[in-house]
């Protein structure tokens, strides 16, 4: 998650330090604990929060727990994740939804946090999960707040209570009100109150926030928060809890490239739960926040469970049967591709993914390369095609490949380059369906003895021709040598050549999808 990215860089190459060391001495952890210390202050975390923090840290690190350990490092990279967890709230809280509907959930924060989105992005996830909720528009002072949260609401399909034009006009608590009355008789079983914002915490917009939470009794007041707002993010929290109070805290825009100290503070300082991450600027950017998983990322190692969940909710399981069975039976096609590609694209950001892989954060530069848009691409190129030159791409002459690189606004040389890669990735995966080890291109086969394959290239590269004929022997080796450096191909029939693959899991999934 970019919002982290510093602060995970620090941390991982703290840790990295500490996995020379057999045993560790009280120096080692007090340098340690040191360069946690101003990696989190760097980050933006309230001060309190970092000296309670390290203490925690110390005093576990030095305990017997990591002295007793067969590796200490690890125990106490264990440790500042255990303490991570504690700080960003422990456990994960969802909403809580009233015995009686309509559930009123009341929205609050500064002007530009974000509430009017994440209002759409909530309503979008509600009926997901097949609830009706309804937007009330009770922002009636900033400019064109009304109309915003109307094209919001149409984007998620959610119904919306809009009965002033807002600009300054109308009573927003009178709107407030009357929303839940108007949810209670059209049977919403959920309202979402969108209030009004301020440049700084002001007097008259404490008193308007507390006079619409007295007049809708909402079950839930959620406070948005921008992450990007630093230190200030623990003032303005604590005169929101003083004025007006909240259930729970939303972190917006992290995926902007601020330090994160807000999403490490806020929790702390407040002792509210932080409920909702919002992780992009789509509708489907939202993510129920998990303590335990957030930490795992800072410190590099991973998200699996969301991924995991991501894709449990965009592929079909009877789809992804039918697939396996047409890779076991050699009918795999270019239309089956475009199936998955697109299935693919429902769990969003193909970058975002990958960054939920453990150790992802020593590849920033490979993921900040990686563009999305390949796949759109790859797509068109597909979608160019007849469905008989989708199902055996064999046809596929001269004439045909200038057809389709027209029609997709692509080159012949990307048309070529995706019938080569989508061959090889057929025959990878069959094998895999089959039960055999793969043999991924620029890698050697996997699954042998580490090192066999790279081991056998370099004996064939010194030992070179033995031809007898002087010319015919420097001709030959000339050709091993251009063999050797030659470059294995980009993603997936796109881009330039690339060199071949050092680290497995990004470098296939560019293969297959993206530029290298």
């Amino acid at each position: 998650m970019a919002t982290f990215g510093t602060l995970s860089d620090r941390l991982t190459e703290t840790f990295r330090n500490l996995r020379t060391k057999g045993k560790l001495s009280p120096a080692d952890v007090d340098g340690t604990v040191r360069e946690i210390r101003r990696a989190l202050l760097d980050a933006d975390v309230a001060l309190v929060v970092v000296k309670e923090f390290t203490a925690k840290v110390r005093e576990r690190a030095l305990g017997d727990e990591v002295n007793r350990a067969l590796n200490p490092a690890q125990q106490v990279v264990q440790i500042v994740n255990e303490e991570l967890v504690a700080i960003l709230g422990g456990q994960q809280r969802r909403l809580q939804f009233a015995k009686n509907p309509p559930t009123v959930i009341m929205l609050a924060g500064l002007q530009g946090s974000g509430k009017t989105t994440f209002a759409g992005k909530l309503a979008r996830q509600l009926e997901k999960d097949g609830h009706t909720p309804l937007l009330v528009a009770a922002d009636l002072q900033r400019p064109n707040a009304v109309n915003q949260l109307q094209v919001v609401a149409e984007r998620a399909g959610a119904a919306i209570y809009a009965p002033e034009p807002g600009n300054g006009v109308g009573d927003p608590v009178r709107v407030a009100r009357d929303g839940v009355e108007t949810a209670r008789r059209q049977q919403h079983d959920v309202v979402i109150i969108d209030t009004a914002g301020r440049l700084g915490v002001d007097a008259e917009l404490m008193k308007q926030a507390a006079d619409i939470r007295t007049a809708t009794d909402p079950d839930e007041v959620l406070f948005v928060i921008d992450a990007m707002i630093g230190q200030d993010a623990v003032n303005t929290a604590k005169a929101f809890q003083d004025g007006v109070d909240f259930t729970g805290v939303v972190l917006s825009k992290l995926d902007g490239d601020a330090r994160g100290g807000a999403a490490l503070s806020v929790a702390s300082v407040t002792g509210r739960p932080i409920i909702y991450a919002s992780t992009g600027e789509n509708l489907e950017d939202l993510e129920a926040f998990h303590p335990d998983r957030m930490a795992s990322r800072i410190l590099d190692l991973g998200d699996i469970l969301t991924l995991i969940e991501q894709a449990q909710q965009a592929f079909d399981e009877e789809e992804a049967r039918k697939v396996a069975e047409k890779l076991a039976t050699e009918q795999f096609t270019l239309e089956d591709f475009l199936e998955q590609l697109q299935q693919m694209k429902k769990m969003g950001s193909m970058k975002k993914m990958l960054g939920m892989l453990p150790g992802m954060g020593q590849m920033k530069q490979q993921l900040e390369n990686f563009d999305d848009r390949e796949i759109d691409r790859t797509e068109a190129i597909i979608r160019s095609m007849t469905p008989g030159e989708r199902r055996n791409p064999k046809v596929l002459n001269g004439s045909r490949r200038l057809r389709i690189a027209r029609g997709s606004g692509m080159t012949v040389t990307d048309v070529n380059q995706l019938v080569q890669r989508f061959e090889q990735a057929a025959k990878m995966m069959k094998t895999v369906a089959r039960g055999g080890v793969p043999n991924i291109p620029g890698m050697g086969p996997m699954g042998g003895k580490p090192g066999a394959s790279t081991k056998r290239g370099k004996q064939k590269s010194r030992a070179g021709s033995r031809s007898g004929n002087p010319a015919k022997r420097a001709a030959e080796n000339a050709g091993l040598a251009a063999a050797a450096s030659a470059p294995t191909g980009s993603g997936f029939g796109l881009g330039t050549p690339a060199a071949p693959p050092r680290e497995a899991d990004l470098a296939e999934i560019q293969k297959l999808f993206g530029k290298s």
